[in-house]
């Protein structure tokens, strides 16, 4: 059976994907704490809205809101039992724009963290995970996803069950993890271990890579990373850049992100040379930086990958840990969790803060 993701994957050299679903939607309204998934149902016009905006800004891969969509995220919102309902509407929702569209849109199911923590440090069973994630899959599927998108993954373990939870649907299978700790994830993965997760599924992903993060600069390190790590096994997986879109900063009592549409197209750029064949935006990026990214990449020719001398001009610093790994040092010692993380800050940055944004997508 055809699949459309798949089926542009042999077609084109690289894929635009969308932006942020969470920081725009706070433009639209959401207040902090709300869950946006039940915008699904109460405001499903506004999700809409936002999604014919990436449409018509380039993206060829729109991610439905169904980040926070399992049964524990949910639970917080006392919404545990709107499983099905909230992802199925997030799903009809995209699927009923990309019918729409005079172009070939790919609806990709979003399924971030659980946020709960796997035995024995935490409560989470590996039992209970898959079919919290199981559950999540086949309502996006339900609703006529063409893939099935993991994203924002910290842990190995969460990763590998949603993964295999994911690839019950026979959907394609998408996965990436948030390399937010000097060159690794909070939970100490590496890119090299990233992609030695894709070799160990039954199944091999239809891709993988890293979204949201630090910046985007530590986010093409880490694709050039993983590519380094994939030609080492000799296998070549569809890498996925999706950074966000500079750096969060509280400015007048807001979220403010300090990247400009002009960083975010040498960001497209500099992903499609290092590797990516998948690139889209996180955090703070708006249908207007996808546009930029769109120009920017219409036509482009992928080049060498960026120097580390480029990377740090144009996008920013990058972490120690990062750095020793483009320097092949994959020891702990080298990319320790621990280590010195990458300067908050861009070269087309506003004024730097100390205090962390929260993350939202």
């Amino acid at each position: 059976m055809d699949n459309l993701f798949t089926r542009l994957l042999k077609e084109r050299p690289y894929l635009l994907a969308d932006g942020a679903m969470g920081t725009n939607l706070f433009l639209m309204g959401l207040q902090t704490g709300d869950a946006p998934e039940l915008w699904n149902i109460d405001y499903p016009e506004r999700i809409a809205t936002l999604g014919q905006q990436f449409i018509d800004a380039g993206s060829d891969i729109l991610l439905t809101n169904s980040f926070g969509g399992t049964r524990y995220r949910l639970k917080l919102h006392k919404a545990q039992d709107r499983v099905h309902e909230l992802n199925h509407a997030a799903a009809q929702i995209v699927r009923q724009l990309a019918d729409a569209s005079e172009r070939d849109i790919v609806v990709a199911g979003s399924m971030g963290p659980t946020g709960e923590i796997f035995e024995p440090a935490g409560t989470l069973t590996r039992e209970d995970a898959f079919a919290a994630f199981k559950e999540q899959a086949e309502a996006l599927q339900a609703g006529g996803v063409d893939v099935l998108w993991i994203e924002t993954i910290s842990d190995s373990q969460e990763a590998r069950v949603a993964y295999q939870a994911a690839a019950t649907t026979g959907l394609p299978v998408v996965y990436t993890m948030s390399i937010d700790t000097n060159g690794r994830t909070m939970m100490g993965v590496t890119p090299a271990d990233l992609i030695q997760l894709g070799t160990e599924f039954e199944t091999a992903p239809d891709a993988c890579g890293t979204n949201c993060g630090v910046g985007a600069s530590e986010v093409i390190a880490a694709i050039i990373n993983m590519k380094t790590a994939a030609q080492q096994r000799e296998i070549e997986p569809v890498l996925v850049a999706k950074a966000n879109c500079g750096i969060p900063e509280y400015v007048d009592g807001k979220i403010v992100y300090s990247g400009t549409p002009e960083l975010m197209a040498e960001y497209a750029r500099m992903a499609a040379d290092a590797g990516a064949r998948i690139i889209g935006g996180c955090c703070g990026t708006t249908p207007t930086h996808i546009a930029s990214m769109a120009n920017a990449l219409n036509g482009y020719q992928a080049g060498d990958k960026p120097s580390l001398e480029k990377l740090e001009q144009v996008l920013g610093i990058i972490s120690t840990g990062a750095k020793a790994q483009l320097g092949g040092d994959l020891s702990i010692a080298g990319g320790a969790a621990n280590g010195g993380k990458a300067r908050r800050d861009s070269r087309r940055g506003s004024k730097r803060t100390s205090r962390k944004a929260p993350s939202a997508d």
